[in-house]
């Protein structure tokens, strides 16, 4: 059965609202629509945490640089709607641009050094826009819990600091990476690759595992982890954009693997930028 679908913020205030007054628990799933298992595995998993689900569709402009990909982004609602329900989701938020954005709108929220370096440090503007955007969202729904998977690693600590610092009393909950069975992490913008980059886009999740190889053979040095990691790349022609070995709270680089971390890459396989990361220690 599809979802209730609204429009406004206003509508998704007034029916959240009588969901908090009914006494029901709520866990949100943000998301930019055309779904695939990553996105209905968070829902699932929200199901099991909250009486109602709730999960928003919106191609957030505001995250998006100038030269990147807002006006191709696919777009699918009617599917998305259709596995929104397949996946428990009760309500859907699903708005213009100008109810997120009205005319004179201009306060942005900015979780400082988290967004530094990595995605935040390719894509400036990025985060300013996903932490405004989700701020909205945490507003408008309220919800008790908001689920959000882990291959956009830096955006979950990102938006986990935004929930501690702006007191939201929200839980923030990172779900694990779903992959396809050769190991390609599943993306929305999967759908730009053809036959040929798809296969080369095995790389990003090769060298991540090549690198866990090395790792459970005793190696630390974050240097040789990231040289097999782009050696895997470079193997696949695909263009890094960066490789990472950061300490998975902080995101701070580091040069020896002395505590949980998390080995993270972005590289581009034809005009598509894909990411994957995994943890490590």
């Amino acid at each position: 059965m599809k979802p209730e679908v609204l429009t406004t913020a206003a509508e998704v205030q007034a029916r959240c609202a009588g969901l908090r007054r009914a006494g029901k628990r709520l866990a949100l799933v943000p998301t930019m629509g055309f779904l695939h298992e990553g996105h209905l595995s968070l829902m699932r998993e929200g199901g099991k945490r909250a009486e109602v689900v709730g999960a928003s569709i919106f191609v957030n402009p505001t995250q998006f640089g100038p030269n990147e990909d807002l006006s191709r982004y696919p777009r699918d609602l009617e599917g998305d709607l259709e596995k929104c329900g397949s996946a428990g989701v009760q309500l859907v938020y699903a708005p213009l641009p100008a109810d997120v954005y009205p005319e004179g709108f201009q306060t942005f929220v900015q979780v400082e050094k988290l967004e530094l370096g990595l995605c935040g440090g390719k894509r400036p503007g990025h985060f300013r826009g996903v932490a405004t955007v989700v701020a909205k969202l945490f507003n408008i729904f309220r919800p008790d819990v908001a689920l959000f998977g882990e291959k956009d690693f830096q955006q979950l600590r990102v938006l986990q600091r935004l929930a501690l610092d702006l007191n939201f009393g929200i839980e923030v909950v990172g779900m694990p990476i779903v992959r396809e069975p050769d190991g390609l992490a599943l993306s929305s913008r999967n759908s730009y690759l053809s036959a040929e980059e798809r296969r080369r886009a095995l790389a990003l999740s090769m060298g991540l595992f090549a690198a866990r190889t090395l790792f459970e053979g005793g190696e630390r040095d974050a240097s040789r982890l990231r040289e097999r990691v782009r050696a895997v790349l470079a193997g696949a022609g695909a263009r890094e954009d960066y490789v990472e070995l950061v300490d998975s709270t902080s995101l701070d680089p580091l040069e020896r693997v002395d505590r949980a971390a998390r080995l993270l890459v972005a590289a581009f396989v034809g005009k598509t930028r894909l990411i994957d990361n995994l943890a490590l220690g």
